[in-house]
């Protein structure tokens, strides 16, 4: 891991175990220790970490005095060891938490108002105990993003693999994309060279996604031919044919016999006999008739 020191800077016991921890690591990252960010440089952060996969900004805190247990660690309560308040050396504030996450911000804006994409910037809270002293558990989550790690150089193995896969994605960091981040957050920048030789990827300048990998079209293959239809089709086919012809010849047969058995009209010309009889008249009775009868 390659670590820059900005120049000038007084670490305290804790920073410098911190980057004797870092030293340590064959993790291929660049560490920026005491760095200025924000307007005019005003913004103290402890470290700025860019690994191969992204950005982690640090708080390191260490102790006053030997304290060891069951650490109880909170985004929005004071902290404690084993029932006992935190004895922490830097007097600012009981919580790092706040401090932390206005680090985070200020990374995150600098770079952003030097047009280069931060991704997303995680934070960690270093706390660094005196050497011999056990702090469990060695990592807590408080919030997304947002984590604490116990650590100093004899155990420092929860803070590596912290490091090595806080952000394990593809790899986005390339050289050149480092040395413009560092130079926009106002830390020394390393070297191409060392960056190279420290095993980040050797990408276009400015770029910060993985090279695209061509990709082989797929042959088409030509659909089948339709196939025939089967045997059974076939019949099937023959059967409805022998249906329509068979039910055609019925229909032209029955019409055939009703015209064979109609009887011929007569024609209009000719006589024609009828059978109707006429009423004859009513017999004759002679009627008696009286003087001055008209009706008679």
């Amino acid at each position: 891991m390659l670590v820059k020191i900005r120049p000038g800077a007084q670490l305290s016991g804790a920073e410098q175990e911190f980057v004797d921890c870092l030293r340590s690591f064959p993790t291929s990252a660049f560490a920026a220790i005491d760095a200025h960010v924000g307007d005019n440089g005003t913004r103290q952060i402890d470290a700025v970490l860019i690994t191969q996969r992204g950005i982690t900004v640090v708080e390191v805190r260490g102790f006053r005095r030997r304290q060891s247990g069951i650490l109880s660690a909170h985004a929005d309560e004071p902290w404690t060891i084993s029932d006992a308040p935190a004895d922490f050396d830097d007097e600012n504030t009981a919580n790092p938490t706040e401090r932390l996450e206005q680090a985070v911000y200020a990374v995150k804006s600098k770079l952003e108002r030097a047009l280069i994409d931060p991704g997303h910037v995680c934070g960690v809270v270093a706390l660094i105990p005196l050497r011999g002293v056990v702090v469990r558990p060695a990592r807590t989550n408080l919030r997304s993003s947002i984590d604490v790690v116990v650590a100093n150089v004899p155990d420092a193995t929860e803070l590596r693999i912290y490091l090595e896969g806080f952000a394990a994605g593809p790899r986005s960091w390339s050289a050149d994309r480092v040395i413009s981040a560092a130079t926009a957050l106002g830390v020394t920048a390393p070297s191409r060279a060392e960056l190279l030789a420290d095993g980040f990827d050797e990408l276009a300048p400015h770029s910060h996604l993985p090279a695209d990998v061509p990709v082989a079209p797929v042959p088409r293959t030509p659909p089948p031919p339709p196939r025939g239809p089967s045997r059974a089709q076939h019949a099937v086919t023959w059967a409805v044919v022998a249906a329509a012809v068979i039910g055609m010849l019925v229909v032209f047969g029955v019409v055939a016999t009703a015209v064979a058995r109609d009887e011929p009209r007569p024609d209009s010309g000719q006589e024609t006999t009828s059978t109707t009889v006429s009423p004859s008249p009513p017999p004759y009775r002679p009627r008696d008739c009286y003087p001055f009868q008209t009706d008679c």
